[in-house]
């Protein structure tokens, strides 16, 4: 496949490596450089494994037909054999017979269905009319339920109803549903059965995971000019968020919102048939129901999907074309997919697997951009809450029970008095108590505290509730969605609740929201916030959709997480938080039911990482595990790495927590900017360890006037925290140099000051002049004495072996800094004629143990000068020489 800046090497060496670990069902770690065209190199050469595999299989199963229809097995049954051992010939004849009978009715059934499908497909990808015939239905059925709509509204106007009645029909969606737990109801009815009814049966296909919504789009574009473009059935998920095309449901704005709000709509369809057959009650209003949830439309839109290659918004575009809701219509183009292109989050967390319809059984798994895996791993499955949600959520809870205590069922008022002891308990915890304001409890002992699970639940007093059946039944009854409502209509300013004797009751309500957003007295009295306030504050999800990931997380087994009680000054600022620390547990079950999994990135170095935490945590027999590492597109001689042990003035390089600080080592590091920015053209980069010691050593070279004469050659620029604001750091800092570079002068270009795991550290391409050198300040290692990664280095201390002689803790701190450092210093290679200078200004980089940690196509190139003047040369000459090529 002729990709563009991609040497056909590298490319015969990727794919002959990739297709090997798909046919032998293997766990690979790929490694392949940006430039070499890793993501379509990956997704072709698994797409032609793909149909290989789906050819031999119908080759196999016709040949299994064609025995069975003669009557011919190509087995003979071995008497006395260990299947067969006691039993009579003749039962033995029977019982594989009947086997291979069944098993040619599953063939014959499963080529039906399949050619069925494809017969579908190909009448829609070439008969123009049914597309047409389609709109014309849907435009009829639209205009018919608008003239049904309009008689409805004119029957309902008229006079007898009270203030009273009113109140009710506004309130009935507020309302918790009758709850049966999944004990009590084994089968839904409704809608679910014929889902299950109508679910096809899933072909062989792959699963494409990436990091970002943005990616994904640009990988399904790449899929469409490729040479399988044309005839690949592929399916793009994303989350409501992105694929909702109800507009009164995307307002909602947060996801979570977003999400309860879309359940409870399809619950409403379930409903609104036994709400009108119940006879002798007072008439309802009907229930909103999402227009774009219909069957026959999402099945119209699933075929249109596996027609044609789309990415996510020409998904929505046609969602709102045909009426259908692209969030359930391309769940339903699943099974029938050969390529799913899905974020990994989506993936790595079971619960949000199950409910798209992922089915990884046998299966082949590609992640893509894989360097954070782990990281990605723990976050999904750690959660963290504050005081001031803890206390919140209680309020609203008690509230909302006695405003509806009689309307709630028994079982609904058993779960909510259940969270509501739940919730006293974690404030109690943290030294405080639910009915005061959390903002005015003082913490009598403050610092951080770390507890295994089971301590947690049974120092809190809640090991007696069983938190599975508390969190199903959040999950399941939409809760934080009612609760939400709920607040939203009588949460807000005082002013804008009526004045009944129905809602005068929630005055308490009002007052303590109000002290939580404000701030109060000792006694408690709400301060007048600032008028500007009340409408700049944007309005937020219920707190108690944070505590109910809070509740899923302590169900996780014992060794495999830990509680921290982080206590600060007020009960308000203090939180609780669930750290994950084997990552392995959730990575599992992918592992053992895919047929294969590659884990791939363009700088994946180090690797023990994935390899023990992931792999070997999860039980994966290491002969399973293959690793690949292909080489970089460009030539040798195109990249310049060194590794810089002393400044001009000889001063050691050494950017230690107790060193860094000292004049001499930033007047240091500045004198080496200046003399760099004299040779080196274009744009230079430079990272720092973090945002506070970037700041102090701009702040120093401001002071020293080294600022100034960095200033006269390189316009200077630093990374926004921000992130709204980086986009515009980068545009000006591009005509900088764009500007220099046809200008000439003495201005030569621009000095970009970022900083290691931020904004420009990941995703961002500096290629050609936008990069020429990449500068590391120091090592960036994690900061030792967080709490989190103690327990974690703790953890593995215990847990994984030590390897050549080093505890794994401490393996772990150099993996974490040299993968931060890895992913900056790609930043300038971006394609096969591009050229750049690495400098790496620590000697501690010399040591064999982190050396051999760099990436191999940067590793095998990098230069170790214990001196300045020689490494100066070397960047001169190596520049220089670029620039009279050019």
């Amino acid at each position: 496949f002729p990709f563009p800046y991609t040497p056909y090497r590298i490319q015969e060496q990727f794919m002959e490596a990739l297709y090997g670990a798909l046919e032998a069902g293997r766990v690979g770690i790929f490694e392949s450089p940006t430039g070499t065209g890793k993501s379509l190199s990956l997704i072709c050469g698994a797409l032609s494994w793909l149909r290989d595999w789906e050819e031999k299989r119908q080759q196999e199963e016709a040949r299994l037909l064609a025995l069975g229809a003669g009557g011919q097995d190509g087995r003979t049954p071995q008497p006395g054999s260990a299947d067969t051992a006691g039993e009579p010939d003749w039962v033995t004849a029977f019982v594989q017979k009947k086997e291979e009978r069944d098993m040619v009715d599953r063939l014959k059934e499963e080529q039906i269905r399949r050619k069925k499908r494809e017969d579908r497909l190909e009448k829609i990808r070439h008969n123009v009319q049914l597309k047409y015939a389609a709109k014309r239905k849907r435009y009829e059925e639209d205009e018919t339920k608008r003239l049904l709509q309009l008689s409805k509204e004119a029957l309902s106007q008229g006079p007898g109803e009270g203030v009273l009645d009113q109140l009710d029909h506004n309130e009935e969606e507020l309302i918790l549903a009758e709850y049966e737990s999944d004990d009590e109801k084994k089968v839904v009815s409704g809608l679910e059965e014929d889902d299950d009814d109508l679910e096809e049966e899933h072909v062989t296909k792959i699963y494409y995971c990436s990091r970002t919504h943005s990616q994904l789009s640009q990988f399904v574009r790449e899929v469409q000019k490729s040479p399988f473009g044309k005839d690949t059935r592929l399916v793009s998920l994303g989350s409501r968020q992105n694929l909702c095309v109800n507009e009164e449901v995307r307002r909602l704005g947060a996801l979570q919102l977003i999400n309860d709000r879309c359940m409870e709509m399809q619950k409403n369809k379930h409903e609104k048939k036994s709400d009108e057959e119940n006879e002798g009650k007072k008439r309802r209003v009907s229930r909103t129901v999402c227009p774009f949830y219909s069957y026959e439309q999402m099945q119209f839109l699933r075929d249109e999907v596996l027609v044609e290659v789309k990415d996510i918004e020409q998904l929505v575009s046609l969602g709102r074309e045909t009426k259908a809701c692209p969030y359930y219509g391309s769940r339903f183009a699943i099974p029938a997919a050969q390529l799913v292109v899905l974020p990994y989050q989506m993936l790595l967390h079971e619960p949000t697997r199950n409910a798209a319809g992922i089915k990884l059984k046998d299966q082949v798994v590609i992640i893509d951009e894989a360097h954070n895996l782990i990281d990605t791993i723990t976050c999904i499955h750690s959660a963290e809450v504050s005081g001031s949600q803890l206390c919140c959520a209680h309020s609203q809870l008690s509230q909302y029970m006695e405003r509806y205590r009689k309307r709630l069922k028994a079982k609904n008022l058993m779960y909510i008095k259940q969270i509501l002891y739940l919730l006293e308990r974690f404030v109690a915890m943290l030294g405080g108590n639910v009915n005061q304001n959390p903002g005015c409890q003082a913490v009598s002992q403050t610092g951080t505290v770390l507890k295994s699970i089971n301590d947690f639940l049974f120092q809190s007093q809640i090991d007696n509730i069983n938190l599975f059946k508390v969190q199903r039944y959040c999950e399941k009854s939409l809760i934080s969605r009612k609760l939400f409502g709920f607040v939203e209509r009588y949460g807000g300013p005082a002013s804008a609740v009526k004045t009944n004797k129905e809602n005068q009751k929630l005055a308490g309500l009002q007052n303590f929201l109000l002290t939580l957003q404000q701030g109060s007295d000792k006694e408690g009295t709400p301060q007048s916030p600032p008028v500007e306030a009340e409408h700049d504050q944007p309005q937020t999800a219920s707190p108690l959709m944070q505590i109910e990931g809070f509740l899923s997380a302590l169900t996780n087994a014992n060794q495999d997480g830990r509680v921290i009680l982080n206590k600060q000054g007020t009960v308000g600022q203090s939180s609780l938080k669930f750290l994950l620390l084997n990552p392995a547990v959730h990575f599992a079950k992918v592992v053992e039911e895919c047929r294969a999994v590659i884990i791939a990135g363009g700088t994946m170095q180090p690797v023990a990482d994935f390899r023990e935490q992931l792999l070997c945590c999860a039980g994966v027999d290491p002969a399973r595990v293959v690793e690949f590492s292909c080489g970089h597109v460009i030539p040798p001689e195109n990249i310049l790495p060194i590794i810089l042990c002393s400044g001009p003035s000889n001063q050691q390089l050494e950017f230690t927590y107790q060193t860094r600080d000292l004049p001499q080592m930033m007047d240091e590091t500045g004198r080496i900017l200046c003399n760099l920015c004299n040779v080196i053209p274009g744009g230079v980069v430079c990272f720092f360890p973090s945002y506070e010691y970037e700041k102090q050593v701009y702040g120093h070279w401001e002071k020293t006037g080294l600022l100034s004469r960095l200033a006269a050659k390189k316009k200077i620029f630093q990374e926004p925290k921000k992130a709204n604001q980086v986009e515009q750091v980068l545009v000006e800092y591009a005509k900088c140099i764009k500007r220099c570079s046809q200008t000439g002068g003495q201005m030569t270009g621009a000095l970009l000051l970022s900083v290691v795991g931020g904004k420009m550290s990941e995703g961002i391409n500096f290629s050609d002049d936008l990069g020429r050198c990449v500068i590391m300040v120091g090592m960036p290692y994690p900061n030792i004495k967080s709490p989190e990664l103690q327990e974690k280095m703790t953890w593995l201390d215990k847990t994984v072996p030590r390897a050549a002689g080093q505890a794994p803790s401490r393996v772990l701190i150099e993996n974490l800094c040299m993968k931060a450092v890895n992913q900056s210093i790609g930043r300038a290679i971006r394609h096969q004629k591009d050229f750049a200078s690495i400098l790496l200004l620590d000697h501690r980089y010399a040591r064999p143990a982190i050396f051999n940690k760099l990436p191999h196509w940067i590793r095998e190139r990098t230069q170790v000068k214990p001196a300045f003047g020689s490494a100066f040369a070397e960047l001169r000459k190596f520049h220089r020489g670029k620039l009279d090529a050019l």
